[in-house]
């Protein structure tokens, strides 16, 4: 039996070094690291397409990308060719999991949900600068998790992504919106929201509206406004990549993800 000619990959990044998912000309990209990987071990004519297309200096847990291309090696070699590909990739990619997949199988059309995960730290922290937002100002928690109550539902978010005009639509289904605060970390908040899809720079420019509630120079009442009146307010906003991830991809039939600890990747 030979291994199949499309393979899902689940691979963990720092994007803190690249600009961004997608492969760019004169930009160092995860994709474009892992499409050069791809070539060495699979062979030239492999393609590479990724579940979400992160911004430069997104980070993610569990990035979904399908390898297309005529691959010849036994599937019961898969872990060999996992262990290849990671001694070819930079030590910020590492490819967590590879596994065959149907032949009509692809990385963004078939995601059924994707959950992205915002860090936001109440503390000066030494070393969990490069993964959170530090906010100085006090935050009230439960006016912004009034605020993200705002969210779930088919709702246009033209107000809360870059280049409104640019999108075939700015309609998005969310199916949650939460605020967390971890027993264990008291002076972390992390914003997990869940859609099938998201707009360019969606999620940080939602954080940074709930951060501007948190401080009390928003009210929620101004948010409800901007989900029924398009505005340009938030672009001024937009939360820093730093405390950004890809949380998980799912598919149907897919188990539900593993949790998170709050604490990764350091606090």
């Amino acid at each position: 039996m030979t291994a199949p000619n499309v393979l899902r990959a689940t691979l963990e990044y720092d994007g803190g070094r690249y600009r961004g998912w997608q492969s760019q000309v004169n930009a160092r990209t995860v994709q474009g690291e892992l499409y050069a990987a791809c070539r060495d071990v699979l062979g030239k004519d492999v393609k590479v397409n990724g579940a979400g297309r992160t911004d430069a200096g997104v980070h993610a847990f569990a990035q979904v990308a399908s390898l297309h291309g005529p691959f010849t090696a036994p599937a019961s070699e898969l872990g060999k060719i996992r262990q290849a590909l990671n001694d070819r990739l930079p030590p910020d990619i590492h490819l967590l999991n590879l596994q065959p997949a149907g032949r009509t199988f692809h990385a963004r059309h078939d995601a059924g949900e994707r959950i992205y995960r915002y860090r936001i730290s109440r503390r000066r922290t030494a070393f969990g600068k490069r993964y959170v937002w530090w906010i100085k100002d006090r935050l009230d928690a439960k006016a912004m998790q009034a605020a993200a109550d705002l969210f779930p539902g088919r709702h246009d978010f033209g107000s809360f992504c870059e280049n409104a005009e640019g999108h075939d639509s700015t309609l998005v289904e969310v199916a949650f919106a939460r605020l967390e605060t971890p027993l264990e970390a008291p002076d972390l908040l992390i914003f997990r929201i869940g859609a099938s899809h998201f707009l360019w720079k969606m999620v940080r420019r939602l954080t940074g509206t709930l951060v501007e509630v948190g401080t009390g120079r928003l009210g929620v009442k101004d948010v409800k406004e901007m989900l029924t009146t398009r505005s340009a307010k938030s672009a001024a906003w937009t939360s820093p990549p730093s405390g950004l991830f890809l949380e998980s991809v799912t598919y149907p039939g897919d188990p539900p993800p593993p949790p998170i600890d709050p604490f990764r990747p350091g606090f």
